[in-house]
């Protein structure tokens, strides 16, 4: 027994010498990119250098970074996705659930060690769409005890552009003319950070290639012409082998595939990019579905043209088996089942809900609140009222059963953790007359023997699906659809692990630097959801989500039929006016050069007043 112990500590001893501390200090800023060769736009910069560095590190490495807000206008926060954050969940970066946002001219120091993670992850702005505009890159954690041979190492990112920046975007999203919720579409698919990237290999060589969906949005199918990929990790968890000739990548899924080359130069091949068109609400006709880049072996040699291929086969990743074989969890002691819909709220905005609640931040961060309750910590309530919290009890087995009831497919990302997938559904198609499958404990199939793992899932269309994770990080931990725009429209809930433990950890305890970036923007460091830290049961005054649109002809339903009759009486005369210019906004243009006054139009109302707060 002593001997063993001593082994280990020496062990322990020898890993804490080779560690590495990295310190970064990155300031944001604004910059104009062209970065698909069709626009000239701002994006965001790091020390007034674009596209953000790539990090690379080492398991058990430490990191030092400090985020300095360049900007004038607004708040930022910086996200490790996928990283476990062990006894640091003050580290993880969602504002006003994990900390509080740095204010124009602050410093954050994110301080935190890579324990417990190896493989391939990203880091990005959590905050209003910022890494649509440029904020984000790749962190690869080295791993001495990779499990398969290769020769290079190289990272491949994936995603998608638009030629406005996320401010323009989410102010035309979450408008009033946008009563579908339809999501902007990007204007093009981009692979490191370009258009028609070039590749150059060597042959006979084996790559270890990283590909990381950076995009915002769209999932993306991916092909190498003439080429197989062999899948030995996804978001961090090594796979026993599978090989494939074509992926599908989620906004924030990771693969890490091995690619042996041909042993000639006399070719060079392309490597595909096709958009997820199922995902757009319209295809615009200019917009092009491929996108073509270049595998070069020789330089000399022309390019290649788009590869075709004859149908969309993709390697399922539900079938995918961890390398170390982790058995499926047992029983769940909590289960947690949230219903996915999208509606309109009162004011006509569209809004995304799990369970008829659409996120709504709380006026203290949910992990100060957990850090400040004492006892009340492990009582969901003190958290909110549409934070739409859960507080998970030390080494529980937590399941999570969603059931999607929208008509589109959803990538859902946990923080803190990666999880079983223990089913997940078919798709079933509006268009043929079916309707939403919720998951059915009596009649599903069968668990995997030893399920895939990875953080993040996605779901298919009116269908559902089932993970599982143990509750052995305390912390609170968003869950949430990455795709921006969803999360944007509150697509998310909150869970707190184990709140007494996180209270009892000299680690947890907010850094000074923390507190004053608190203090500087005027969020208190204790406090219900609320900001009540007298009675933490007294949530008087907290956030709330918009009302829902009452049913029947009251006079509210009134107000929402009378503008729904105005919107249309108002495209009648967009297309009358405007129907050969191309004018962005046209609808509240008509309302202004009309002179219309929508308070007579639609009568005296709350949600008159809103609506004509939105035209102004």
């Amino acid at each position: 027994m002593f001997l063993g112990w001593l082994a280990l500590t020496a062990a322990l001893a020898v890993q804490s010498v080779l560690a590495e501390t990295h310190v970064y200090n990155w300031t944001t800023g604004w910059g104009v990119q062209n970065v698909d060769g069709g626009k000239d736009r701002p994006v965001i910069t790091c020390n007034g250098q674009w596209p953000w560095p790539d990090v690379r590190v080492k398991k058990g490495d430490r990191i030092e970074l400090y985020l300095n807000n360049g900007f004038d206008d607004r708040n930022t926060t910086l996200h490790f996705h996928g990283m476990f954050q062990k006894n640091s969940s003050q580290m993880d970066g969602p504002p006003m659930v994990s900390q509080c946002p740095i204010g124009p001219g602050d410093t954050f120091l994110y301080n935190f060690t890579v324990d417990g993670n190896v493989g391939t992850y990203w880091y990005h702005s959590h905050t209003k769409g910022q890494y649509q505009d440029g904020m984000r890159g790749a962190f690869v954690i080295e791993d001495d005890d990779f499990p398969y041979d290769y020769d290079e190492d190289v990272v491949l990112q994936l995603g998608e552009w638009y030629h406005d920046v996320a401010d323009v975007l989410n102010k035309d999203f979450m408008s009033v003319y946008n009563p579908t919720g339809a999501e902007p579409i990007p204007q093009n698919l981009i692979m490191n950070n370009t258009r028609n990237m070039t590749w150059e290999v060597e042959p006979d060589t084996t790559y270890l290639l990283r590909i990381v969906n950076t995009g915002g949005f769209v999932s993306q199918y991916l092909w190498i012409e003439d080429h197989e990929m062999t899948v030995v990790e996804v978001d961090g968890v090594y796979t026993e082998k599978n090989t494939t000739d074509m992926l599908y990548i989620t906004t924030a899924q990771r693969y890490a595939v091995l690619i042996h080359t041909k042993n000639g130069t006399s070719k060079n091949f392309a490597i595909m990019q096709k958009f997820d068109d199922t995902m757009l609400d319209l295809v615009p006709s200019d917009l092009q579905l491929n996108t073509t880049n270049y595998m070069v072996y020789n330089k000399d040699v022309a390019l290649p043209e788009q590869n075709y291929v004859d149908e969309l086969d993709i390697l399922d990743d539900f079938y995918l088996v961890p390398h170390d074989k982790v058995e499926a969890y047992g029983d769940p002691d909590y289960q947690i089942v949230v219903n996915v819909t999208m509606d309109n709220l009162r004011s006509g905005i569209n809004y995304a809900f799990f369970n008829n609640l659409t996120y709504t931040e709380p006026k203290v961060p949910t992990l100060l609140t957990a850090l400040s309750a004492g006892d009340d910590a492990v009582n969901a309530e003190v958290y909110g009222s549409n934070t739409h919290a859960y507080v998970l009890e030390k080494d529980e087995i937590i399941e999570i059963v969603l059931n999607n009831q929208d008509t589109g497919t959803h990538p859902f990302h946990l923080h803190g953790h990666v999880f079983q997938a223990m089913v997940r559904d078919q798709a079933y198609d509006d268009a043929l007359g079916e309707v939403p499958h919720p998951y059915l404990e009596d009649d599903h199939p069968a668990f995997p023997e030893y399920p895939m793992m990875r953080d993040t899932l996605y779901v298919r269309p009116q269908s559902n699906f089932v993970v599982r994770f143990k509750a052995d990080n305390p912390g609170v931990w968003f869950f949430h659809c990455h795709i921006e725009w969803h999360l944007t429209q509150g697509l998310a809930i909150v869970l707190i692990e184990d709140p007494l433990s996180i209270q009892a950890s000299h680690g947890q305890q907010l850094t000074d630097n923390h507190k004053n970036v608190c203090k500087n923007v005027g969020i208190p460091t204790k406090g219900n959801a609320a900001g009540n830290s007298q009675d933490y049961m007294n949530l008087a005054g907290e956030n709330v989500q918009e009302k829902f649109i009452p049913t029947g002809f009251t006079a509210k339903g009134i107000v929402a039929m009378t503008f729904s009759c105005l919107a249309a009486i108002l495209g009648l005369i967009t297309i009358a006016f405007y129907g050969l210019m191309d004018i962005k906004n046209v609808e509240e243009k008509v309302v202004h050069d009309l002179d219309l006054d929508i308070t007579e139009l639609v009568g005296q109302d709350d949600s008159a007043s809103e609506i004509r707060d939105v035209t102004k």
